[in-house]
């Protein structure tokens, strides 16, 4: 089996941030979006990935090539970004000899039992319900459970169950051959080439694809929903830095995650916060935040913030001489 993984996309919903960092890098609870899929796959025995680049994507690349040495992987430049098909129809030539592949959004991360979506006899395709279907590819099920239609964010949604971003799929050459006739034949939703269109193309013409629940779905592409699956993921065992050094007259709420060769003093520091490699903290005070490499944050407070690398923060010092029964308020005028 080979792993396809897009991660082409510019981010544009984490702007500013992602204008220098690709989405897939952005740490959460101390460990890039990237490495949580990577490493859930190969935990399930696959070693075979092709990565669809594009903006940025030389950081991408240089990551995964330091941080997965071993891996055999081939990276494919989306020159144009056209839609997911598109992508994996442009990397064709290095699946297409595979006897299954597992395609992977590389903007999120998800909760589920992958070994038995790889084991699957059928090809499938994981789904969460949402409230709100209409913002997100859907799938409708028949009485039997089996997929039998899928749309691309529909006006009018028949059916409350979306695609999280993971599919399995058996039928290789059904799927290369569904991409390539809506991308010669320019059939577009919204302006582009959707993979849930080639999979309804593959439904029409008989695969069998069957809808996995999975158990969590944290789509990353939104500061909230980054914040929050830091926070998430921060709570569980493993994520908590729990052997840290002693930083001068800090105090650390856990939990958090601290990379190395952090600096950290006069500060307050968590809980749900993670603090990336080489950042420098000078009185502070910072909560459910997520601070990037060689960050430089000083005499602020921040909260629910996303910090990019290299970034530097200053905060305002003020010295009052203040009279009695004075009143003085800096929170921001009510609009």
């Amino acid at each position: 089996m080979k792993a396809i993984i897009p991660v082409a996309g510019a981010g544009t919903r984490l702007r500013p941030l992602t204008y220098t960092q690709p989405k897939p890098l952005i740490p959460v609870a101390g460990k890039p979006i990237i490495s949580f899929i990577i490493d859930q796959l190969v935990d399930v025995g696959i070693r075979d990935f092709v990565f669809i680049i594009g903006y940025l994507g030389e950081k991408i690349k240089n990551y995964v090539e330091q941080a997965y040495p071993n891996l055999n992987k081939s990276f494919v430049m989306q020159e144009q970004r056209l839609g997911s098909a598109h992508a994996i129809w442009i990397s064709r030539e290095h699946f297409a000899e595979a006897e299954e592949v597992f395609i992977f959004f590389g903007d999120v991360i998800i909760d589920a039992d992958f070994g038995k979506i790889v084991t699957h006899e059928h090809s499938c395709v994981g789904v969460k319900k949402v409230q709100k279907p209409w913002e997100y590819g859907v799938v409708e099920i028949s009485k039997e459970g089996i997929a039998n239609r899928v749309a691309e964010k529909p006006k009018i949604p028949k059916s409350d169950l979306a695609m999280v971003g993971i599919y399995k799929i058996k039928e290789v050459q059904h799927l290369i051959e569904a991409l390539d006739f809506n991308i010669r034949n320019n059939i577009r939703t919204n302006g582009e080439y959707p993979l849930t269109d080639a999979l309804q193309r593959m439904l029409e013409g008989g695969v069998h694809i069957d809808p996995l629940q999975v158990d969590n779905w944290f789509n990353c592409g939104i500061k909230e929903v980054l914040l929050e699956t830091n926070s998430t993921f921060l709570d569980r065992p493993g994520y908590d830095s729990t052997d840290l050094p002693e930083y001068p007259n800090s105090i650390i709420i856990h939990p958090v995650s601290i990379g190395e060769n952090c600096q950290i003093e006069n500060s307050v520091i968590g809980p749900h916060v993670t603090i990336s490699n080489n950042a420098k903290i000078e009185r502070a005070i910072i909560r459910n935040s997520i601070i990037g490499n060689y960050a430089h944050i000083k005499e602020i407070v921040l909260q629910k913030s996303v910090v990019g690398n290299d970034t530097s923060i200053t905060g305002m010092r003020q010295s009052f001489n203040i009279g009695d029964n004075t009143e003085i308020d800096f929170s921001s005028p009510s609009v």
